[in-house]
């Protein structure tokens, strides 16, 4: 074991300094992002789910740095990712419509100007929609029409539609119930 540790204490040094440098970069982003959501009046479950794909994020950064660190070469490491961005790069081009969401999604939380509560009106030619925001999901906005009707609204699509806003804080406690 202590050979082990001999052989490979520089590499395990620059891991435990990797793992402190990304904690520490993850929780200023993390409290970044909630001050953000707080500010804006989004709920903490949306900025969760920013932190969520921060994590994953850095996580792969951090995969990266540690091949690097444990000696791996440039050009193994080029062709495995090139490897694996075709296989996503494919995978993402069948399901664009889900990644386009979750786009929209991150780009609603930071700027998004209505918030849960909010009524709405959505300028859609085919079905237009005047309703309250239950909901501001990763794919979709939950809104509920005056009749009760409940509407899911893709988020990239609200995007590209113009919205008015009709009544800010429209949601009362009593229509929750």
């Amino acid at each position: 074991m202590l050979d082990f540790y001999y052989t490979c204490k520089s590499e395990i040094i620059y891991t435990v300094v990797l793992l402190l440098i990304l904690l520490i970069i993850r929780a200023i982003i993390i409290l970044t992002v909630k001050k953000i959501g707080k500010k804006s009046g989004t709920s903490e479950a949306r900025a969760i789910l920013m932190g969520r794909y921060v994590t994953v994020t850095l996580i792969l950064i951090a995969l990266l740095i540690e091949a690097f660190i444990l000696g791996a070469d440039t050009q193994d490491i080029t062709l495995l990712f090139s490897s694996v961005f075709a296989v996503i790069g494919i995978a993402l081009f069948a399901i664009w419509s889900i990644l386009s969401n979750v786009t929209s999604g991150v780009i609603m939380f930071f700027s998004f100007p209505y918030k849960v509560g909010d009524k709405i009106k959505i300028h859609d030619k085919d079905y237009p929609v005047e309703a309250i925001i239950e909901d501001i999901r990763a794919f979709q906005l939950i809104l509920r029409e005056d009749n009760g009707n409940l509407v899911t609204y893709p988020n990239n699509l609200i995007l590209q539609k113009a919205v008015t806003l009709v009544q800010k804080d429209a949601l009362d406690d009593t229509s929750i119930l």
